[in-house]
């Protein structure tokens, strides 16, 4: 009887220790990341492409709080390989500061993360937290030349197939690059319109819902890579009815409110389009058990 109160009594400088050692790494973290993560929130804030990040880290804090009960009972094996871990990210970290890369700077937190997650509680408890954990990535903003190498494109595939949509249509158009000229009226594809804001909110929610309703990962790939082309072809179809309106009513009807109502409309249509999709996938291969995930086995 006097071995289980003091097994109990030794349990307790353990667990004190976790939480101590958790309390002095986020210290630290917040002041090795002061430098960094006020100015990606104030992109956020600024830059319409990326004011979805706000939303993803309260994403990933719920995923980690749903699964709350498993972690609660998951084994904690604390092991030093973190410590590798923490220090290749802030490697990382270093070097995105002296080259002034802030896409290097701003991912390295995630690494960080994984490695105190591996100190604190071990592989097994990483493994519970990698999506939570990974799905941080999209919070941090592409670098400009990505961002650039990527916008350029799709302002001029929207830009061709708006002036195919509109010749089908009747319509007399001539494209220069992104700029389509209309009798009276030439309308310019621009970051804005090239699509890559809703590329990438789509990706994030394309991902979330990928994990929820699928279980395998061939499904859950084929679900987030089919984004892009939902995204691409939405984005199109936006700018080709753009053209459309200002044909027929005038570069006012293409302007302002509808502008702004269209893009809502296009990312509605996408997110249908997104959600059809899984349908569909939860169809194939039904009863083979490849059905959509129950949220119990989410959890295992």
């Amino acid at each position: 009887m006097s071995i289980s109160p003091r097994s109990k009594v030794q349990s307790l400088p353990s667990s004190a220790s976790i939480w101590v050692k958790f309390g002095i790494l986020a210290v630290l973290v917040g002041l090795l990341y002061y430098p960094v993560i006020p100015p990606m929130v104030v992109q956020w804030w600024k830059d319409p492409n990326y004011s979805h990040g706000f939303l993803i880290p309260l994403v990933s804090l719920f995923l980690v709080w749903r699964r709350r009960d498993v972690l609660k009972h998951l084994p904690k094996v604390p092991s030093d390989w973190g410590l590798p871990v923490m220090v290749g990210g802030i490697s990382v970290l270093t070097v995105g500061l002296l080259g002034a890369e802030l896409f290097l700077t701003r991912s390295s937190l995630i690494a960080v993360l994984s490695g105190i997650v591996i100190y604190l509680g071990g592989w097994g408890l990483l493994r519970a937290l990698l999506f939570p954990i990974g799905y941080l990535i999209f919070m941090v903003p592409l670098p400009f030349l990505v961002f650039n190498a990527v916008a350029f494109p799709l302002q001029l595939l929207a830009a061709r197939v708006a002036q195919a949509s509109l010749e089908i249509l009747g319509i007399p158009v001539l494209r220069e690059g992104n700029v389509i000229h209309l009798p009276g009226v030439s309308l310019e594809v621009v970051d804005a319109c090239s699509g890559i804001r809703s590329l990438m909110s789509l990706a994030a929610l394309g991902t979330l819902f990928a994990y929820f309703t699928q279980r395998s990962l061939w499904k859950r790939a084929v679900l987030v890579l089919s984004t892009i082309p939902i995204a691409v072809a939405t984005n199109a179809l936006r700018v080709s009815g753009t053209g459309f309106l200002a044909y027929h009513f005038g570069q006012e009807a293409a302007e302002g409110f509808f502008h702004e109502f269209s893009g809502l409309v296009v990312f509605g249509s996408a997110l249908v389009l997104l959600f059809l999709e899984g349908a569909l996938l939860r169809i194939i291969g039904k009863g083979r058990g490849s059905g959509p995930l129950p949220l119990k086995a989410l959890d295992n």
